[in-house]
């Protein structure tokens, strides 16, 4: 019997000291992976010319797939990489990487994929960005195929069960205006699906995702306050009434509105009074080339179309 146990703790400790072997070699294959992936992630933001951007972001991707077919990747969190945004779902399901991408002067085009945690192999979703396509992006269901391309900052997980994940996001859009998401994802026959009519607009309507669109000079606060269930939102308006609809004139007014969940839906509250601090992800999200935050806008009412 104890030569039976003997036996039984030997094997023990050679499969533990097998595993932990395993881990470090496979820990230091990421860091070798990660060293790559900065470098690469460096030069998509900070090339010279956009030739140069693109050939860093298609180097970025092929070391990216690499590093994530190396067994356990799901679990190493790339936290040096400074350049991209990898969420993770809090119930530890998939993650999501996005990241955007210089093109022209002043544009945008964005990068990402979400990777399932599947400990077999290697389950990721590429993230085509099909935005300029996109002629109604309020009232469109796509797929990661026609992705409505953002660097995705914050992740709400299902409240009720049948409910969509939402995401927040940062939209760079152009030498004018920013833009910023809320956006539902679900899995249905575990593929990503984006959009769905859950949110409530100023105007009363139902949309698949809501965009904000304002000055590039101005910055937008858009977070999620979990106690309230509440997405909250600076209010945006133009200086005057005869710049309703020119975007590039439009900043906070200093008042806040927001979406509040109810029963499966996102319905419109505005004139809220916050308590919070802003969240430092807030600031981290906003046009690096944003000048100053309009700070003379006054409120004017919304106009319901009919």
């Amino acid at each position: 019997m104890k030569k039976k146990t003997l036996l039984t703790l030997v094997f023990i400790g050679f499969v533990l000291s097998t595993w932990a072997q395993t881990t470090q070699l496979n820990n230091k294959k990421f860091k070798v992976y990660e060293d790559s992936l900065k470098t690469f992630g460096f030069q998509t933001v900070n090339g010279e010319n956009e030739l140069v951007r693109r050939n860093a972001t298609y180097s970025f991707i092929k070391t990216l797939v690499r590093a994530l077919k190396l067994p356990g990747s799901f679990n190493y969190p790339f936290d040096s990489l400074k350049t991209i945004s990898i969420l993770k779902d809090p119930k530890n399901t998939f993650r999501i990487f996005s990241w955007p991408v210089a093109v022209g002067t002043n544009e945008y085009r964005f990068y990402g994929a979400i990777q399932m945690n599947n400990a077999e192999k290697l389950e990721l979703y590429p993230l085509t960005d099909y935005s300029e396509l996109i002629q109604k992006p309020g009232d469109t269901i796509t797929d990661n195929k026609k992705w409505y391309g953002a660097q995705y900052y914050s992740i709400i997980p299902p409240i009720a069960a049948n409910d969509p994940y939402v995401l927040l996001g940062w939209k760079g859009n152009n030498n004018k205006t920013t833009k910023r998401i809320i956006e539902a994802l679900r899995f249905i026959d575990g593929k990503p699906v984006f959009g769905f009519p859950i949110f409530q607009n100023e105007a009363g309507e139902f949309k698949h995702r809501i965009i904000f669109e304002y000055s590039r000079q101005a910055s937008m606060m858009l977070k999620y306050v979990p106690s309230e269930k509440m997405i909250v939102f600076d209010h945006l308006i133009p200086p005057a009434e005869n710049m309703q609809g020119k975007y590039e004139f439009y900043g906070p007014d200093l008042s806040y509105d927001g979406i509040q969940y109810n029963e499966g839906k996102w319905k419109f509250r505005s004139n809220l009074k916050l308590s919070n601090d802003e969240s430092e992800s807030d600031a981290l999200y906003n046009d690096p080339k944003k000048l100053a935050q309009p700070s003379t806008i006054q409120r004017q009412p919304a106009k319901k179309k009919n």
